[in-house]
């Protein structure tokens, strides 16, 4: 196609890899690709109130569909606000590009309005960062950007977009769109493991990290069931297999079940897919030891930089998830009875520890989220920020479909509802509900009127206890007695939200939850239910 500007040279790059949706908050830095969207059937364009929401929306997306999430922001503080998300989608392996606007090119180094160097600003939260100076070169960096966000580990690329560059016409020929490069596991890797599953007696399968898939849980189930093996999920990775399955034993995180950490201590074979076993899932580094893990290491991970980075395994092998867990269906392997009373033995402890303690309060957290687990289906989408609200979803609630739990490992506040809004518009069919502490939401509560414009009926559960409570234990354990800077006053919740036009209750007991969820979930708009608790 001759004679295009840059903006509208991009914007045709992005359908040809099959964007479906970009979310944006509108700057002067890219006037010229927002003119390529105009009147393009291809690309939904979310308008949103905070580019920290924006990008968590794009992240979201690249969670849920395993190709890239799209999203656009102006110079300095558009970027700035940005960055939030493009840190999620690094520490939780999510394809994403973050397109940013920039000052034109004949102004760089003299502080122009808004500058800012974003090579050296996001090269250590993103895969990689590029300024695109010329517009003839844009099918090629944006081919790139979209091998480079899904190949290998998933995650996010930066692309700076200089004004002057995206209004330079240019006749310049299309890029094909991006073809996935993908690792898999050869036959002799398949008879390592083999070799070493063979000889345990107390084995353990992990699973986490990114580029999984609904083929792969699916492959993961039918592997575990057939072997009788424990699976445990990674922190915040707990949908990669349904949570009623026999062989589901628990997952590595915040308020891990003690009896789950000391079966993976006593393990003998840890066979981990996908994850990388970070500070969170090891609690702290101390579940393992390192660098040289007491039991018998398996690790398979899409990345050659993450093997042997951390623990040194006895086999490591460079594969995807889906491509991996694939091969397994075909292992020459026969199952043992104490395997499958080792199994049995781990999901009885699971099952013991996602029942709620006796209530001593109302509401009590734990029961609601119980009641919640068995009223919603098993495609239900849970999403949630951070706080230690999430430590009760997390261990009462049991995730059912692939990509049931979109939650930040990152632990980033303000991530549950942005996350809401791009799966709700992703999956409309599917009942969607977001978690948030009262801090959490108010991070990005303002895209409630995104949720208005774009009429995404979501549920939004926001337990309010008027403090930022994880840091608060965190003070109280360090500095007893002397509580500073965690105290909140908090606004009307639901009138806030019927101020958006949503529906808005207040429940301060729990049996009064049910009913307040069944006149939210027959809302032919958002509702917003505040939970009060101590």
């Amino acid at each position: 196609m001759a004679n295009r500007h840059g903006g509208q040279v991009l914007i045709d790059q992005l359908s040809i890899n099959g964007c479906e949706r970009v979310f944006c908050v509108p700057g002067e830095s890219y006037l010229a690709a927002l003119d390529g969207l105009y009147g393009q059937p291809q690309i939904q364009t979310v308008v949103c109130r905070q580019e920290g929401g924006a990008a968590m929306m794009a992240e979201a997306y690249g969670k849920l569909t395993g190709r890239p999430g799209v999203c656009f922001v102006t110079r300095g503080p558009g970027a700035t606000n940005a960055s939030a998300g493009v840190h999620i989608a690094q520490q939780d392996s999510t394809p994403m590009i973050l397109f940013i606007g920039q000052i034109d090119r004949g102004y760089v180094d003299r502080e122009a309005f808004q500058e800012v160097d974003f090579r050296q600003m996001f090269q250590p939260l993103a895969k990689w960062v590029a300024s695109i100076d010329s517009a003839e070169r844009i099918p090629e960096y944006i081919s790139r950007a979209y091998h480079t966000a899904v190949s290998g580990r998933p995650g996010p690329v930066v692309l700076v977009l200089p004004e002057d560059m995206l209004a330079q016409q240019v006749d310049v020929a299309d890029a094909k769109s991006a073809v996935a490069i993908r690792n898999k596991p050869g036959v002799a890797d398949i008879g390592a493991v083999v070799d070493i599953l063979a000889g345990a007696t107390r084995p353990i399968v992990i699973v986490g990290g990114g580029d999984w898939s609904a083929s792969a849980s699916y492959a993961l189930m039918a592997f575990a069931e057939r072997w009788s093996l424990p699976v445990v999920a990674e922190f915040r990775c707990q949908d990669y297999i349904d949570n009623h399955h026999p062989s589901y034993v628990g997952d590595l995180g915040l308020g891990i079940n003690p009896k789950l950490f000391e079966r993976v201590v006593a393990s003998d074979v840890i066979l981990c897919i996908g994850a990388r076993l970070g500070e969170m899932p090891s609690n702290a580094y101390s579940l393992l030891d390192i660098p040289n893990p007491g039991q018998k290491f398996i690790h398979i991970h899409p990345s050659t930089d993450e093997l042997g980075r951390v623990y040194r395994p006895d086999v490591g092998i460079v594969a995807t998830a889906p491509a991996f867990t694939a091969g397994l269906q075909d292992l020459a392997l026969q199952p043992r009875a104490e395997w499958r009373e080792w199994t049995e033995a781990g999901r009885r402890d699971y099952l013991a520890h996602i029942v709620p303690p006796a209530a001593t309060t109302s509401p009590d957290l734990g029961c609601i989220v119980s009641w919640l687990s068995t009223r919603l289906s098993g495609d239900a989408i849970i999403t949630n920020g951070a706080g230690l609200y999430t430590a009760t979803v997390q261990r009462h609630y049991q995730y059912g479909a692939y990509r049931s739990q979109l939650a930040p490992i990152a632990g980033s506040m303000g991530y549950g509802l942005p996350a809401a809004i791009g799966a709700k518009l992703q999956q409309p069919d599917k009942t969607v509900v977001c978690f948030a502490g009262d801090g959490c939401f108010l991070m990005t509560g303002q895209e409630l009127a995104t949720v208005m414009q774009y009429e995404v009926r979501i549920i939004i559960i926001v337990v309010n206890n008027s403090m930022y409570g994880t840091i608060r234990k965190h003070q109280q354990r360090e500095f007893p007695g002397r509580v500073v800077a965690t105290e909140l006053r908090n606004p009307d919740f639901a009138a806030y939200a019927r101020s958006f036009g949503l529906d808005g209750q207040l429940v301060t007991a729990t049996d009064a939850f049910p009913a307040a969820f069944e006149r939210a979930f027959v809302q032919p708009t958002a509702a917003l239910i505040e939970v009060q608790i101590s």
